[in-house]
């Protein structure tokens, strides 16, 4: 495969138009018809200006620019590698990123190693950028471990399934950052769907009275499995905020540069002790949900193409080249460097040593517990009548 692939089926059927509340009915994403949002890489790869975020990425050099399109190129490719690797039964479920690359990398290298992550399940990228080798991700989709990686060693927590509570973790801690006089800051991930949780509407309310610095970054990739936006919210996201008293921002997703400013931004906010920002990163999921759904149920051919044309490696290429910042054998040599990242994750899946039967019941209360030590000498018991049953 190449290192652009987008890895889309075809579509079986349309999904047609959507109804939202009031019974008003429009085409999503129509051409000509894309919200308004900051953008600083257009999608045929060329530079606009914007007054307000042009100096938070005034420094990017053609070294950096060329970082942060490696950095999209082999999330990818580890991406694709985890999907295939589901589909042969090496996983037992996969949450892929294909199409938010540049909503990950552009705001997971605006952080500082101080500053400290509250990811969700879809945050490959981000924690590409923190230094979590991407083979930990696995361990708790191959079902051997609960997470794989230290949270403290990089400042990424672990993965998060109940959708929407790493926004409370995040504010809380950011709250903690705060007390003791810090001048870091918090950044939580969630989607457009964890945004009608009311676990997302108490982090809002919180952050917003105690001024917590906390930056709410929402990847608005327009699914929330089969239910689209619209179904969720008469008005855009960002708009959100105003109603809890903080800044909300839609960014580009697609446009690495804007989201790397975008955040800087917000990061600077909440160092500053202005609080807590709201940033909706308007992208589009480009394939399933998770390797379990199937998108040709609920989206159609045009939706998905001209989303496509927006590809986030595709824009930030064009501008690369257009630009003459890099030349055929850079990509030659990332490609090369895409293959050899899959079959180290391919060959570290496959040696992963089955788990502990037992660390199930390790930790589950700090002095132990009589009825834990009862459900363990049960469970070993039963575990010992496999082996019975193979002596006989």
């Amino acid at each position: 495969m190449t290192v652009e692939s987008t890895a889309a089926r075809k579509p079986r059927r349309s999904a047609g138009t959507k109804s939202t509340a009031g019974k008003r009915t429009t085409a999503r994403n129509a051409p000509g018809t894309d919200p308004e949002l900051v953008q600083l890489l257009t999608p045929e790869g060329k530079r606009v200006k914007s007054a307000a975020y042009d100096k938070y990425v005034a420094g990017v050099t053609p070294e950096e620019l060329r970082g942060l399109y490696r950095d999209m190129v082999l999330t990818r490719r580890f991406d694709a590698e985890a999907t295939s690797l589901q589909r042969q039964g090496e996983l037992g479920l996969w949450a892929s990123l294909l199409g938010q690359e540049a909503a990950q990398i552009g705001s997971g290298r605006a952080l500082r190693d101080d500053d400290y992550v509250f990811p969700t399940y879809r945050e490959h990228g981000v924690a590409w950028c923190r230094g979590v080798d991407p083979t930990n991700l696995l361990g708790m989709f191959r079902g051997v471990n609960n997470g794989g990686w230290d949270p403290n060693g990089n400042n990424f927590h672990l993965y998060t399934i109940v959708i929407g509570s790493q926004t409370l973790h995040a504010t809380g801690y950011a709250m903690g950052v705060a007390k003791d006089g810090a001048d870091s800051a918090v950044i939580a991930y969630f989607g457009d769907g964890a945004s009608s949780q009311g676990d997302v509407a108490e982090s809002f309310t919180f952050s917003a009275v105690y001024n917590a610095p906390v930056v709410f970054f929402c990847q608005n990739n327009q699914w929330a499995i089969s239910e689209p936006t619209e179904k969720q919210t008469r008005v855009p996201l960002y708009q959100r905020a105003q109603g809890f008293g903080f800044p909300g921002v839609r960014v580009d997703g697609n446009d690495v540069l804007a989201c790397l400013a975008v955040t800087r931004w917000a990061l600077e906010r909440a160092r500053n002790g202005e609080g807590p920002t709201l940033v909706e990163a308007y992208t589009y999921r480009m394939g399933a949900h998770t390797t379990s759904d199937d998108p040709t149920r609920y989206r159609g051919d045009e939706e998905r193409l001209a989303w496509e044309a927006k590809d986030p490696i595709l824009r930030l290429r064009r501008h690369l080249e257009t630009s003459n910042h890099t030349d055929e054998g850079f990509f030659a040599e990332l490609e090369a460097e895409s293959e050899a990242l899959g079959r180290r994750v391919r060959e570290a899946v496959r040696a992963m040593p089955d788990p502990d039967h037992f660390a199930i019941f390790e930790n589950v209360y700090a002095d132990g517990h009589a009825l834990v030590d009862e459900e363990r000498a049960q469970f070993a018991a039963y575990q010992a009548s496999f082996a019975d049953e193979g002596g006989n």
